[in-house]
């Protein structure tokens, strides 16, 4: 089992340890973590929703935060804290969802941003474990270019290993699960065992109840509502934390890979100012 993040310390090859977690950092090592870091920062998001019986209402928040706090000790990064405010209009049904306006989420995620970068930090990783974020982040990174901006915004995105997949596969003990099921319960017991309760599982069904079968070729709001009710969608009664882990250290070092990239490219910021200079004249953009 993997130490509780708390009691490591930060990799660095400096003599003095920075804190990666941005709420331990002193304001004058403040500074010092911008320069380490190289401008660069990591959000952790997740939501407070339903994950079965058994998995805590933060689940993708811890996930997401414990993938951050190790990658940034492999890459030396600033990990800002726990960040809960995402899109969960389609649990607002089961207890304990917090579903903030869509005016509210986006706003406070840009003028998060706005103040990272007023702070020194110009490339900001989104690190989302949280499946209903997905659309909205993808929107929210394209709307930077609404307006001239000195930072940027981009989404982790890992890239699958064929590789690492086979032997997830290999290892997995449930052919398919979506949410608070088979892998994303192992990966809580590498995270946070402490309060997962897998004697539980079995007590809701996760199984696609298929209430939409008669509307074919439609998108609607509704549809996780109708295919997942309980907010679980899988089999956790047996998880494969060994196939959980695995994936777990792979996007890990993705991540990491993605914070050494960013601290020594500057290739999007680059291309936005760029882009930016354009779009105020785009009669003389050449053609």
């Amino acid at each position: 089992m993997v130490p509780n993040p708390a009691n490591l310390p930060a990799q660095d090859t400096d003599t003095d340890v920075l804190p990666v977690k941005y709420e331990e950092l002193t304001s004058p090592d403040f500074i010092r973590a911008i320069e380490r870091s190289g401008g660069t920062c990591i959000i952790p998001m997740g939501i407070m929703e339903k994950h079965g019986a058994h998995l805590p209402l933060g689940t993708d928040l811890m996930v997401a935060r414990e993938m951050a706090l190790r990658a940034a000790r492999k890459e030396y990064t600033v990990v800002f804290p726990e960040y809960f405010v995402g899109q969960i209009f389609e649990a607002k049904h089961q207890p304990g969802t917090i579903a903030y306006s869509h005016e509210t989420m986006w706003n406070l995620l840009d003028e998060t941003c706005r103040e990272l970068a007023r702070n020194g930090m110009k490339k900001i990783i989104l690190v989302n474990g949280h499946g209903g974020n997905n659309a909205f982040l993808q929107y929210f990174c394209q709307a930077q270019l609404d307006g001239k901006k000195d930072y940027c915004v981009v989404v982790f995105n890992p890239q699958e290993d064929p590789a690492v997949m086979e032997k997830v596969e290999q290892l997995r003990k449930f052919p398919w699960d979506s949410h608070a099921g088979d892998l994303e319960t192992g990966m809580m017991l590498e995270v946070r065992p402490d309060i997962v309760h897998v004697d539980r599982a079995g007590e809701q069904s996760g199984a696609d109840q298929a209430r939409l079968s008669a509307v074919p070729n439609i998108s609607t709001g509704i549809w996780w509502y109708a295919r997942y009710p309980n907010h679980y969608a899988g089999d956790a009664t047996n998880p494969s934390q060994e196939a959980a882990a695995l994936l777990l250290e792979h996007n890990i070092e993705l991540l990491a890979e993605l914070v050494r990239t960013l601290k020594q490219n500057d290739d999007i910021l680059e291309l936005q100012d760029r882009f930016f200079r354009e779009a105020e004249q785009p009669l003389n953009t050449e053609q």
